[in-house]
């Protein structure tokens, strides 16, 4: 054999290793990182009050920091619900949040104790009264008064339960009692 042909040869082998390994990692890569990101932008319902909203779940640490950064709009009626794993007292802040937001800060039986106005870009941060906070649902700002949504309100724990089963998460790493929220 000629040393043009083998190294036209090694060439070749060299192209078939490079095409196989890299396209088995898109295959292998690109789908479960697709799947993830059409999950964390989902719309679940959720009844507060006798009312129902559609917000986004906000569970994992990282979409906890992000929150609604970023965004330019947030349609009426809409949210974000942030889901801790157990009760304690929160405070948000709007870095990089563009869209003035209401603050509900809602505890562990599911009961609405607190709603601030924040503005965008205020790094300041807003805290909550309550030590008891496990979820809390930022909608426009008006989002709760527009609805109807007042303090004492309860989130229908049984909606967590099944948008966190949805997103594939395990309700029962939250503590929640689905109970708790009918009286």
């Amino acid at each position: 054999m000629s040393k043009s042909k083998t190294i036209h040869n090694y060439h070749l082998f060299l192209n078939c290793i490079f095409i196989f390994l890299f396209s088995g990692c898109k295959d292998g890569n690109s789908q479960p990182k697709k799947q993830k990101i059409e999950s964390e932008n989902k719309l679940f319902t959720f009844q507060i009050g006798n009312h129902n909203i559609k917000a986004e779940l906000a569970v994992l640490p990282k979409e906890r920091q992000r929150g609604l950064m970023f965004r330019k709009r947030l349609k009426e009626g809409e949210g974000m619900l942030f889901i801790f794993e157990k009760a304690t007292a929160q405070k948000f802040w709007m870095k990089n949040t563009k869209i003035p937001l209401d603050i509900g800060y809602i505890s562990s039986d599911g009961k609405l104790r607190e709603v601030h106005a924040a503005k965008p870009f205020d790094l300041s941060g807003v805290p909550s009264r309550s030590q008891e906070i496990q979820f809390v649902l930022e909608m426009n700002i008006q989002g709760f008064r527009k609805k109807d949504i007042r303090i004492g309100d309860h989130l229908n724990l049984n909606d967590v339960r099944k948008a966190l089963q949805l997103r594939g998460f395990n309700p029962e790493n939250y503590n929640i009692n689905p109970y708790s929220s009918l009286d």
